[in-house]
């Protein structure tokens, strides 16, 4: 792994099955996330966005904490991506950090 890839994934990450709301302009899809870190998420089975696209994103955790934030796409692979997350809330990224407490033990 490279040292730049080490960073990016330097916050701990949990399989989720979930589905997050992705809108750019009038573009408005649903990418299922694989997993969740409080950096980002990691979307398989989907088709990928650009490298860079900011994208305005919403979810819910499970429990039903809404999560709303602005999104980068960090990596685009065949059928897979990663986005990063911009400017989520100090309250969203608690419940965040919460689940991923939970379901990492």
């Amino acid at each position: 792994m490279s040292e730049k890839t080490a960073e990016r994934r330097r916050d701990r990450r949990v399989p989720v099955e979930l589905w997050i709301e992705a809108e750019a302009g009038d573009e408005l899809y649903f990418h299922r996330a694989a997993n969740l870190s409080v950096g980002g998420a990691y979307f398989d089975k989907t088709i990928p966005e650009p490298t860079g696209k900011v994208v305005q994103l919403r979810f819910a955790l499970p429990g039903g904490d809404e999560i709303a934030c602005k999104g980068e796409i960090v990596t685009a692979q065949d059928f897979a991506m990663g986005v990063k997350f911009l400017d989520l809330s100090e309250d969203d990224r608690l419940r965040i950090e919460n689940l991923v407490q939970k379901l990492g033990g």
